[in-house]
C-alpha cells in the first residue's frame, strides 16, 4: 500500500474511533435525573391494553 493509502486509512479508522468515544461518553456522563426522560421503543403506553 502507498503511503497515501496508509494516511487515508489512518484519518478514516481514527475519525470513526473519535465519533464512536465521544458518542460514548456524552451518553455514559449523562445526569441521573436526565434519564428520567428516556424512554424505549419497546415500552407499553398506560392506555395500551384498554379495552375501549
Amino acid at each position: 500500500m502507498t503511503i497515501g493509502g496508509w494516511i487515508v486509512m489512518t484519518l478514516s479508522v481514527g475519525f470513526v474511533t473519535v465519533l464512536f468515544g465521544s458518542t460514548l461518553y456524552l451518553i455514559l456522563r449523562q445526569r441521573p435525573e436526565s434519564t428520567e426522560h428516556m424512554h424505549s421503543t419497546m415500552e407499553e403506553t398506560p392506555d395500551m391494553h384498554d379495552e375501549t
